[in-house]
């Protein structure tokens, strides 16, 4: 691999880990410990790797179509995945900073929209990559059942 290329996975990487770090800002916390939960939730020791595994995902992903596209001839379809990266950063803020479950699954919504589309956009410039964000779409479609009965489970409480 040439300099470009290796600077190219970096930036993807780096983008990932920046969307990553509103997880560190935004914690669970007690708040969140305090709220009933689903019998089907998993461990909270799981959403870390799981989480690390597809942010890997997502940045081989996007490195691949700019490689194969660049910036110039992948435009649209890089800024589709930059908006999937907000609104994954946002979630954090909105479930754990404000505190807001509803708020948080309208955002979630957005973001599996979101998803949905870069796949469908990466799929004809590099199937490798789109199909590298299936896991991330299909956990996003669990966390979206899971968040929606968080919500549903404490109403009173979080609205």
């Amino acid at each position: 691999m040439d300099a470009v290329t290796i600077a190219g996975l970096a930036a993807f990487l780096g983008l990932n880990v920046a969307a990553a770090l509103s997880g560190a800002f935004f914690k669970p916390g007690q708040w969140y410990e305090s709220l009933g939960k689903p019998w089907w939730r998993p461990p909270n020791w799981l959403f870390g790797p799981a989480w690390a595994v597809l942010y890997a995902l997502n940045a081989a992903a996007g490195w691949l179509v700019w490689r194969e596209a660049g910036l110039a001839g992948a435009g649209r379809e890089l800024a589709l995945y930059v908006v999937s990266l907000g609104l994954n950063a946002g979630w954090s803020a909105v479930f754990f900073g404000l505190r807001r479950p509803d708020l948080a699954f309208a955002e979630l919504v957005l973001l599996w929209l979101s998803i949905a589309a870069t796949i469908a956009a990466f799929a004809p410039l590099q199937p490798t990559a789109a199909w590298l964000l299936a896991p991330y779409l299909a956990w996003v479609t669990f966390a979206g059942a899971l968040n929606l009965a968080i919500w549903r489970l404490n109403r009173a409480q979080t609205t």
